[in-house]
């Protein structure tokens, strides 16, 4: 088999981030679909300024946890809907996106790649506090050799940096990687950076038109399973 390392991304590949727009909803009626799309793209926004306004290898003067951020983005897009978000109903959002509920077939899937032998591993945005309560919560945690967070880095993905806390914690060749996410712009990134790519496309959606393809594509994690089974080694 040619990989020897798979590397998930967390938030909307393993794990639902828009389960939050039926609390959302509950909260706000009539809204909570347009609060739960304008926080994850708000949310993503401020990840880019920051590592955008400073790349050093450092990490970035003006890094934030991913915590930090998520509440300002729920902040701001309340203020921009027009929403009353009190202390009580921000608590509401916020521990939801902390126990994220995982996508029906993640369990099934990790459990079938660790059954071919490979190492597994998350790199995510979020900080270790989040990861470790949204995959404890999601009962997902003990699939994984390693979860890490661009905290180690602070750089956000899609910066080189980020992605290659991976080869700092695998000492395993780019192109022994397979990275798997849901977020065309992280696949991008991903393949700019030189590892292999799955791109979970869950909402049938046209891939970007800059950047390099995904190596393979699906509708969800069930269609990674062939790509493993039949991908030739290196060596052929």
């Amino acid at each position: 088999m040619k990989y020897q390392l798979i590397a998930f991304d967390a938030y909307g590949t393993l794990l639902d981030v828009y389960a939050v727009a039926a609390r959302a909803e509950q909260l706000f009626p009539g809204h909570g679909k347009s609060l739960s799309q304008l926080w994850r793209d708000k949310q993503l926004e401020y990840t880019r300024l920051i590592s955008l306004a400073d790349s050093s290898a450092q990490g970035s003067q003006h890094y934030q946890s991913f915590w930090d951020i998520t509440t300002a983005a729920l902040r701001y897009s309340c203020k921009q809907l027009g929403l009353n978000l009190t202390p009580e109903s921000e608590a509401q959002l916020l521990a939801q996106y902390a126990h994220l509920d995982p996508f029906s077939e993640s369990k099934q899937v990790l459990g079938n790649v660790r059954a071919l032998g490979l190492k597994t591993c998350v790199l995510s945005n979020g900080n270790s506090e989040m990861l470790s309560s949204a995959l404890g919560h999601s009962q997902l945690a003990h699939y994984f050799d390693a979860v890490i967070s661009v905290d180690e880095a602070r750089q956000f993905k899609i910066t080189p940096a980020s992605y290659q806390l991976v080869l700092k914690h695998f000492p395993v060749a780019k192109d022994r990687v397979l990275f798997i996410s849901c977020n065309a712009w992280d696949i991008i990134g991903a393949n700019w950076f030189g590892f292999d790519t799955f791109w979970v496309n869950r909402y049938q959606l046209p891939f970007e038109e800059i950047g390099i393809a995904p190596s393979y594509s699906g509708f969800n994690l069930n269609d990674l399973m062939p790509y493993l089974k039949t991908t030739p080694s290196a060596s052929q």
